[in-house]
């Protein structure tokens, strides 16, 4: 089942609290503008979870990608912790765009999409119900489908 848009904005708020604002206020030792950016945040949040869930797929992919890159910076691939997957915003990643980067995913991420383990996904594609990336692991584009085939309201 997906996230509901309150727990996605909720996350989105928390993720950027945590990871970027608090680290600024230690920096700036408390200034006021720190607040007025966690107000900013607040009202744009709403406006990211509607990109992610009700926009068209660019506008989605594009959201998830600037959300992913601010919160995850990096020389190297986008690689959340496994447990990311499971989380509001990992749900909603996931639903729409699959992978927002990668072509091919391991078994314990497709597992911690689907919310299954790895044997389970080892299993759906011994049964052609997930595809094999031809150089490895499994299609982020087939754990997609799968997702929104099992909840088809989304």
């Amino acid at each position: 089942m997906p996230p509901s848009h309150d727990e996605l904005v909720e996350q989105l708020i928390r993720s950027i609290d945590i990871r970027l604002l608090d680290p600024l206020e230690i920096l700036l030792d408390g200034h006021d503008a720190v607040d007025a950016l966690r107000t900013i945040v607040r009202v744009r949040a709403e406006n990211w979870a509607y990109r992610l869930v009700k926009g068209d797929d660019p506008e989605a992919l594009g959201t998830a990608m600037r959300i992913a890159a601010t919160l995850y910076p990096g020389d190297g691939p986008f690689e959340p912790p496994v447990e990311w997957w499971r989380s509001p915003l990992g749900q909603t990643v996931v639903r729409r765009v699959g992978h927002p980067t990668a072509r091919s995913v391991s078994y314990a991420v497709a597992g911690a999409m689907l919310g299954i383990t790895r044997q389970g996904v080892h299993d759906l594609l011994s049964r052609g119900k997930l595809a094999r990336h031809p150089e490895g692991g499994v299609l982020p584009s087939s754990v997609r489908d799968r997702l929104l085939k099992l909840d088809p309201g989304c």
